[in-house]
């Protein structure tokens, strides 16, 4: 029993050892805090990345591709048909795409992916990714700031969340059970329900609470209707650009030109007359863009419709990191996104065709959508084309079956614990020197290590916080030790054993590192609640963007708790600092009374 009552009492009274509990609740609360940080970043990374990859890849090894992917997907299914869920047929090349901005032409190097949208929505969640989906544009609807909750202030007729019956108004305040807090907030929810054909919504119409469910858009090759509206702009700009660029005479005030000789002015022959107050160009209209920033849509390739404003055959999604760049506004100095293209204009896609050898194709493709997955490797590189035309611009239809060759099967399981089997299976059955099969883990393997690598190489420098609070605690308790050899030669005269007086200091080391572990997991998951909050606060207090979304592509710094994790570092705080009392309770333990009583 006094062995428990000196521990307490040490703790109470000797204030140096405060100095050990702050040190060793420093290393775990950092520790805790850098591993969640860590953890969020790797699993959202991991996300991003499968939301572009599907759970196992077939793959060519050549750019021609495989000529009968009908073929491919019907032995697929006969091999691991029990475990899939969907595949969708892609190709992948490499290619260029061009376009113009304020007068200047750029090119960019990307990777041109085919794909039919319906069957890449089966294997992978890419309409999350879509500009106009995570808007709330796809779905008809339009929020108002994040301070209201998700208040709808516009819905687009005939659009699913008009036909579902939203209102201009209402609130919404979760989706499918989930509570909603803010705008970002819906998008990222619906992303669990991509597969789903529907989604609730919780509504607040006034005093009345409703539930309402929306019909998930899939993604499609159809211009949403802000798209549609910008192009029948620039339409109509280069309509009057031509028009003022037409050869025109300038009459001299109240006269008429005589034609010149030979000339028979016909009335659809003669130029446009008037005087120059009259001839007024386009540009100087009220409210008139700059003509020259503005690239107008081509109707390319022998492509006519009745529709100007319709689409080219050739549409695409492009990557953000290809088209936005972060620019400073001269007036607030705050950092904004400028997008050098918008969904409605038309771009150059240039690439190289299949067979030997290859040769350059060029063709003009709409942009439909932007995506932005978060990823700069795949932001900065990918544009997604429609499959069917891709495959017609390389020469990949066979024209006497009509079989298309595609370069990957991108297949999604049912359950992902299952894709070592599938693996197996089809490396079995496709020959290895003619197709790759590996899971999206596997094609993203070096990325995924490097952040492993980088967690243990920062908990290892972390845990040494801890250890450094180990050596403190050993050298307060030797202190202790030597000033209290007086009292522990009186417990053993008293009759304490060598085993009780070392149980002593034991104990206390055990007490400062529960203490110390305690206080430091409770410190850590608050900071990490709170992270955000705490980095507002210190943007604020420093006038600048700590966590800038430009520059780590998150809106928000994201954290995942593992309770597994946290209770190691616990452990492992707590049993540092027992080893670290071993050495001084020994010496404790070793004093003999007589000396010890004699000890000034």
């Amino acid at each position: 029993m006094y062995k428990i009552l000196l521990c307490l009492r040490y703790l109470r009274t000797r204030w140096i050892a405060m100095a050990s509990i702050i040190s060793v609740m420093l290393g775990v609360a950092t520790m805790i805090v850098v591993n969640s940080v860590m953890a969020g970043f790797a699993t959202e990374m991991r996300e991003r990345i499968h939301g572009i990859l599907a759970d196992v890849v077939l793959e060519t090894h050549t750019l021609d591709g495989d000529p009968d992917a009908a073929a491919r997907m019907r032995e697929i299914q006969d091999v691991a048909g029990e475990y899939i869920e969907a595949m969708t047929a892609t190709v992948e090349v490499y290619g260029m795409v061009s376009f113009k901005y304020r007068g200047q032409v750029i090119t960019r190097p990307v990777t041109l992916i085919g794909i039919d949208p319906q069957t890449k929505a089966a294997v992978s969640p890419l309409v999350t990714n879509l500009s106009s989906f995570t808007s709330g544009r796809r779905l008809g609807l339009k929020f108002g700031p994040e301070s209201s909750n998700c208040q709808v202030i516009a819905v687009t007729p005939d659009s699913a969340a008009a036909i579902a019956g939203l209102e201009n108004g209402d609130v919404i305040t979760a989706c499918n059970g989930d509570s909603v807090e803010y705008t970002r907030d819906l998008s990222s929810q619906l992303k669990n329900s991509i597969h789903q054909p529907t989604v609730s919504l919780a509504v607040r119409r006034g005093k009345r609470s409703l539930v309402l469910k929306v019909k998930i858009p899939r993604p499609s090759w159809d211009l949403t209707a802000d798209a549609r509206a910008h192009r029948r702009t620039l339409i109509e700009l280069e309509r009057r650009r031509i028009e003022w660029n037409r050869p025109r005479e300038i009459l001299p005030a109240g006269g008429t030109p005589l034609p010149p000789p030979g000339f028979d002015a016909g009335p659809s022959s003669a130029p446009p007359t008037g005087t120059a107050e009259q001839l007024t160009p386009p540009s100087s209209l009220p409210d008139a863009p700059d003509l020259d920033a503005l690239d107008p849509p081509t109707i390319a390739d022998g492509h006519t419709t009745e529709d100007p404003a319709a689409s080219l055959p050739a549409c695409v999604y492009l990557g953000s990191g290809l088209i936005e760049f972060p620019m400073e506004d001269k007036e607030t100095g705050e950092i904004r996104i400028e997008r050098m293209v918008l969904a409605g204009e038309d771009v150059r896609i240039t690439t190289v065709s299949a067979g030997r050898p290859p040769e350059p194709r060029h063709f003009t493709a709409t942009v439909i959508d932007v995506f932005k997955s978060g990823m700069s490797e795949y932001d900065s590189n990918l544009v997604f084309c429609n499959l069917e035309e891709l495959q017609q611009r390389r020469g990949m239809v066979d024209p006497s079956t009509g079989d298309r060759a595609v370069t990957s099967i991108q297949i999604k399981l049912k359950d992902f614990k299952h894709a070592d089997t599938v693996i197996k299976r089809l490396r079995a059955a496709f020959p290895a020197h003619i197709y790759s099969v590996r899971t999206w883990q596997q094609k993203q393997g070096p990325l995924l290590a490097a952040v492993e690598l980088e967690t243990g190489i920062l908990n290892i420098l972390l845990f040494l916080i801890i250890t450094v609070a180990g050596f403190g605690i050993l050298a307060i308790f030797y202190m202790i030790v030597v000033e209290k050899t007086r009292d522990i030669g009186i417990l053993k005269a008293l009759g304490a054993s060598s085993r009780g007086v070392m149980s002593i200091f034991l104990g206390y080391g055990i007490a400062l590192g529960i203490v110390g572990s305690g206080v430091g997991v409770l410190l850590g998951l608050v900071f990490v609640w709170y992270i955000n909050e705490i980095e507002s606060g210190i943007t604020w207090l420093l006038g600048r963007k700590v966590f800038d979304e430009t520059i780590y592509y998150f809106p928000e710094i994201p954290t995942a708790v593992d309770p597994f994790t946290v209770a190691w570092i616990a452990l492992g705080a707590v049993g540092i600092a027992v080893l670290a009392s071993i050495l001084p309770a020994r010496r404790a333990a070793k004093l003999h009374p007589v000396e010890a009583l004699r000890h000034e």
